[in-house]
């Protein structure tokens, strides 16, 4: 079985000299993440792999706070980490040796914010939605029982995916009115992305903004820095333009995502079984 998809041509070899350092960004859902049933354990090693060689790595998603202080609790991962499609940066207490800079202290972290309030992008979405004549449905309308049910999670973890701060997913109900309620969305001053299952209406931020302020809160000494990052849906593209070695894991997204991101490397399979292929055959000895 092949590592690298011939999903297209390959891209050019990758020629970096091994630097002494590298940092890895991460999507979870479809990623690092299971997309039907959330196990991680197929990429057990190279988790392993990581924290036996002291690599950083930063868990980037569309997720909540709390739902990734969650899957940090599960994964052991003790890094700083990117909220609600880089809506803010939560950045542990004495992470860093110096004091970060433009964050304000909240509970155990400083945290950079780049998004909008959440109650103003629900609001927002509504008008759009009725500029545009597009039914749609937001998390804010759904009942944890449902968010569960069309997420496949627990209610538990619903509950935590309810406790948004600066992204509202929503399902559009009227796909041929599409278009017409992203460009309301845009009349409107704010962004739309989707996700593997949602859209999202957020403000002036995503991930890749929050990715590049947190790369440079990392210590450079003589060698390079290598960034690595992995992620599965559209809503990844931005960030992972900004890597050095960009991964895209298969899903159904991979042949739009390789368009947004020629240079990015297409994993066989899907999943944590090809995060862990990936992140093996990068950062293994």
């Amino acid at each position: 079985m092949t590592l690298w998809s011939d999903l297209r041509p390959p891209p050019p070899a990758v020629t970096w000299k091994r630097p002494k350092m590298d940092l890895l960004f991460t999507d979870l859902d479809g990623t690092l993440l299971d997309r039907d049933t959330y196990s991680w354990q197929a990429a057990r090693p190279a988790l392993d792999c990581l924290r036996r060689k002291g690599i950083p790595w930063v868990i980037v998603s569309s997720k909540t706070r709390a739902e990734i202080e969650f899957w940090r609790g599960q994964l052991d991962n003790r890094h700083p980490f990117v909220v609600e499609n880089g809506g803010a940066a939560f950045v542990p207490l004495r992470y860093f040796p110096s004091a970060v800079s433009g964050a304000r202290r909240r509970d155990s972290y400083d945290v950079m914010e780049w998004g909008t309030p959440y109650e103003r992008l629900v609001t927002d979405l509504h008008s759009a939605s009725r500029i545009s004549q597009c039914r749609v449905r937001g998390f804010h309308e759904m009942t944890p029982e449902e968010v569960a049910s069309v997420c496949g999670m627990s209610l538990e973890q619903a509950v935590l995916a309810k406790q948004r701060e600066y992204d509202e997913p929503f399902l559009v109900l009227d796909s041929a009115r599409a278009e017409a309620l992203a460009a309301a969305i845009v009349d409107l001053g704010r962004q739309w992305t989707r996700g593997g299952r949602f859209w999202h209406i957020l403000g002036a931020n995503d991930k890749a903004v929050a990715v590049e302020a947190l790369a440079e809160l990392f210590p450079r000494g003589a060698d390079p820095l290598r960034t690595i990052g992995l992620g599965d849906g559209l809503n990844d593209a931005a960030f992972l333009r900004r890597m050095a070695v960009p991964v895209l894991i298969r899903s159904p997204q991979a042949a739009a995502l390789q368009t947004r991101v020629p240079r990015g490397l297409v994993t066989d399979q899907p999943g944590p079984a090809g995060w862990n292929d990936a992140v093996l055959a990068l950062i293994g000895d």
